[in-house]
């Protein structure tokens, strides 16, 4: 037997082993990846990790430069913390590459001397993906190789190093009369690398598709410091396995995206939102019906938020609201195409369409550009009311194969805590992209309690479960999640995944425990 498959068998072995162990209270658990071993090294879950030494920081800054390495507490101290606040990592080094090179180096000495890595791209992840579990750890960030390679002005490939913001990327290809596929509140701040490699949904989503569509091609180094160059800008390419699609949603688990070529449609010349209130949740089935029709091949995004999210918004950011009175739930469709006269038409249609049924409170259409970013802006900025306001929020990226389950799903969590009579305080919000069935299930409370956390997601995950859902539409696994992706794949899946770790990552230096059960192939 090959010492690779030998490897494979042991990685399930110990997925499942670590499996057995999720029942643990959180308290036994970090005990776990804890554990004191001989020489210098730590044992984290069934994973070996090496703490990083004077000597490791000198060899290091002698292969990509002493200002590529920072070890200033105060200087490192963004990188150790997710956007959200809620994931503190302990990382004593973090390295800003500036070429595929320096990755290269890097990856193969920390490979050498068992040292862990966690990729960085803007650090604006929310399940504590691209933030150390320790001070065994280095953080890559891949901010300083933010340059823009190449652009076809005839195809729209666009070929950029892994650092680019996504703003910088959609100004960039914007002049040139073409679009990024993709679209997040984070945009500023967000880095396609890490957008590819946590395979980032966002609201256009239902226009364009994901990531694994729009993705040509990617240079990644391997743990090992090897360079991949799969850097195509083929649209057509059926000679075997494409093992690209392996980087995109890894979460930085297999290796480091380096470059992105990325294929980016034509810019719309017409763009119409509205946004309607509805009496109950029952209408949003039944407007995503008649939008269908009425505005079928224009139609480019559909967001939906409750009367809390509104509230939140309005009275924390204070958030121009868009009617005179708040309403139970509310629905927003946006339009792009190429002939204004012919979309507002279209639109305009649906809108006399659907405001005749019960369900319908108020409408309104925007009238120029002004009020589609007002409009936006309520939807864009929900996140960011949760993350400002007092208090602790607990976030859940659902992904349900039908509509009504979204409700179902947020009013079974309401009824759990409100049967618990524990928290008389927590709010349950819901919001989302109603069109492709993700669901942002938000709960707050005054203060965090683990015992809450584990009846929403007791609740939540169970639901989803049995509709056969997802527990991640977009954001990935991270650190949240690892102890529940069982809920959302079978046990021969994650004995797969972990199998493909293992042939990659031998020594599990990437990213270590995120995404996968720990698992030690000793």
């Amino acid at each position: 037997m090959s010492s690779q498959l030998q490897g494979f068998k042991q990685s399930c072995t110990a997925a499942r082993k670590w499996r057995a162990l999720r029942g643990l209270p959180q308290n036994q658990l970090q005990h776990r990846r804890n554990q004191l071993l001989p020489n210098g090294r730590v044992q984290v879950g069934f994973c070996t990790t090496k703490s990083v030494t004077l000597s490791n920081i000198k060899e290091l800054k002698e292969l990509v430069g002493e200002d590529a390495v920072l070890t200033d507490p105060e200087e490192i101290a963004s990188y150790n913390v997710d956007w959200l606040g809620q994931y503190k990592g302990n990382s004593k080094v973090v390295i800003r590459p500036k070429t595929t090179e320096h990755v290269s180096q890097v990856l193969a000495f920390c490979n050498r001397e068992r040292i862990g890595v966690v990729p960085q791209g803007g650090n604006t992840g929310l399940v504590g993906g691209s933030v150390s579990l320790g001070e065994n750890e280095i953080v890559l960030s891949l901010s300083r190789m933010d340059e823009i390679l190449s652009f076809d002005d005839v195809s729209g490939v666009l070929v950029c190093e892994a650092g680019c913001v996504l703003e910088k990327l959609n100004d960039y290809v914007k002049t040139r009369g073409f679009v990024m596929p993709l679209d997040l509140g984070s945009s500023g701040t967000c880095m396609i690398g890490g957008n590819v490699a946590s395979n980032a949904g966002g609201i256009r989503f239902m226009r364009y598709g994901s990531l694994h569509t729009n993705v040509l091609g990617l240079e990644t180094v391997l743990p090992d410091g090897t360079v991949l160059d799969l850097l195509s800008s083929l649209r057509k390419d059926n000679t075997g396995y494409d093992i690209k699609q392996l980087f995109i949603g890894s979460e930085g688990t297999l290796g480091v995206i380096t470059k992105v070529a990325l294929a980016t449609p034509a810019s719309s010349s017409s763009h119409n939102v509205a946004v309607l209130g509805l009496k109950n949740y029952d209408t949003v089935a039944l407007c995503i019906a008649r939008a269908r029709e009425y505005m079928g091949e224009i139609l480019s995004a559909c967001e939906y938020w409750d009367e809390k999210s509104m509230e939140l918004v309005s009275e924390n950011l204070d958030i121009k609201e868009p009617f005179s009175q708040r309403h139970p739930f509310y629905l927003l469709f946006e339009t792009s195409g190429s002939d204004n006269e012919h979309d507002v038409e279209k639109m305009n249609r649906f809108i006399e369409s659907i405001c005749t049924e019960p369900g319908i409170l108020d409408g309104v259409m925007a009238q120029d550009m002004k009020q589609i970013d007002e409009l936006w802006s309520i939807r864009e900025n929900i996140t960011v009311a949760l993350k400002d306001a007092k208090g602790f929020t607990y976030k859940y990226d659902l992904s349900l194969p039908k509509v009504k389950a979204m409700n179902e799903t947020t009013f079974a969590v309401q009824e759990a805590i409100q049967r618990s009579y524990k928290y008389p305080e927590a709010k349950v919000l819901q919001f989302g992209h109603v069109f492709d069935g993700n669901l942002h299930l938000n709960v707050w409370n005054p203060c965090y309690s683990l015992e809450l956390k584990e009846l929403i997601e007791d609740t939540a995950y169970t639901y989803v479960a049995k509709n056969r859902g997802s527990i991640s539409a977009e954001h990935g696994i991270g650190q949240l999640k690892i102890s529940k992706l069982g809920y959302s794949k079978p046990e021969g899946a994650i004995d797969l995944m972990g199998g493909i770790k293992q042939l990659f990552d031998p020594n599990k230096i990437m990213n270590p425990f995120k995404v996968l059960p720990p698992a030690n192939s000793r």
